[in-house]
């Protein structure tokens, strides 16, 4: 496993339904904290990368704004997106570049306002994510299309609407102790009851799924500063390695996806790749991160990161295998169920976390043993973009 590149600062701020201040502020908050993190300033930083989704504020080409608001030029600067998995994509890119000797150290900031347009509008940009000649124009949303595979997944697969309320479940019990969290309460069996008026989580979006089974839109941004071998053995005292870093892609309409009930190829795609890179196998990952944009995401994650076989996902989560004390530590700081998914920021979000986890820095959402390698499983889309980043003391 080579150690060449490694987190050296991570920084996000708390994500929040209706962020008050602009973009720059959103961004320079998470930038802050990094930088601090890493013991630099902003002449150390030889390169940075913004991330995020277009068109839910009306700022275009943000990075040379963002740059110039957070003292990063005349460095060059560059903008990446792939829409929800942008700052999962912005690490590789600095890490490509380090690795290629461009630049010794690179900020990744990723970032999303999305209180600045209205639900209904927040839904027809993420619906145009898909193909806007073939499909979007037929009403396809985020929700009717992991409904999609919920409903592949409940008549292959055996899973039940049990299984994702207790995916939802957990995500309330490590939601609570994340203060960065937007939604920091227990969920219980009760709140996902049809018969019970007071169960707001039962309501239905989309078949299978209900409003428990989905995130919430947020305000909020996050970096990740990344340096070579020789700048993080001086700046820092507890570098977190890349290991390795796997990607992939897939066909963006649905009709030309043969088989929902196996779930999303980016994620075995992009594992298959990281774990090859890295030299190691799933049961070598003590702690992960994955996209849990909709409870069903969750379960899929599983299969595609190889902690359960194809079609059996439903069974960690049945066995609490995913918890804390479990096999394998899944999303143990709330994931986007209950942090909240402010589109662009989310992958540094993630990356913090197994950074903080590995460093044993992670306080009420530490993960005991004290794990040496940890996974991060970041998708855009509807699994149109998947990425699979393995980190490691």
């Amino acid at each position: 496993m080579a150690k060449d590149v490694a987190v050296i600062g991570v920084g996000q701020t708390s994500f929040v339904r209706g962020y008050e201040g602009s973009i720059r502020e959103l961004a320079f908050e998470a930038f802050r904290e990094a930088i601090q993190d890493a013991g630099m300033t902003q002449k150390d930083i030889a390169a940075s990368v913004f991330c995020s989704a277009p068109e839910y504020d009306k700022q275009r080409s943000p990075a040379g704004v963002l740059a110039e608001y957070l003292g990063l030029i005349p460095q060059p600067t560059f903008y990446i997106e792939t829409v929800c998995s942008s700052s999962s994509s912005g690490l590789k890119v600095a890490y490509s570049m380090i690795k290629a000797g461009l630049h010794d150290a690179v900020a990744v900031v990723g970032f999303q306002k999305m209180s600045e347009i209205t639900s209904a509008e927040s839904q027809e940009r993420m619906g145009r994510g898909a193909d806007i000649q073939w499909e979007a124009p037929f009403g396809t949303m985020m929700p009717a299309y992991y409904a999609l595979y919920a409903q592949a997944y409940m008549a292959k697969n055996g899973l039940t609407h049990d299984d994702l309320r207790d995916v939802r479940i957990k995500s309330g019990t490590y939601g609570q102790t994340n203060e960065r969290a937007v939604y920091r309460k227990g969920v219980k069996a009760s709140d996902f009851d049809p018969t019970n008026p007071d169960a707001k989580m039962a309501g239905a979006v989309a078949w299978p799924l209900r409003v428990g089974d989905a995130c919430a839109n947020a305000d909020g941004a996050s970096c990740v500063i990344l340096a070579n071998a020789e700048k993080a053995k001086a700046f820092s005292k507890k570098p977190v390695w890349i290991l390795g870093i796997g990607a992939a892609s897939e066909a963006v309409n649905m009709a030309a996806r043969p088989d929902f009930a196996k779930g999303l190829s980016v994620g075995y795609g992009a594992a298959a790749e990281a774990y090859k890179m890295a030299g190691i196998t799933a049961n070598d990952v003590k702690v992960a991160e994955v996209h849990d944009c909709f409870t069903i995401a969750e379960i899929m994650a599983y299969e595609g990161l190889g902690f359960a076989p194809m079609g059996d996902g439903k069974q960690l989560i049945r066995e609490k295998a995913t918890y804390k004390e479990g096999r394998i530590p899944v999303n143990v700081d709330g994931g986007l169920l209950s942090k909240g998914h402010p589109i662009g920021a989310t992958g540094g979000s993630q990356i913090r976390t197994i950074v903080l986890q590995l460093r044993d820095e992670a306080g009420p959402m530490q993960v005991p043993g004290n794990p040496e390698i940890g996974l991060v499983h970041n998708v855009g889309g509807v699994g149109l973009y998947g990425n699979v980043t393995i980190f490691g003391r």
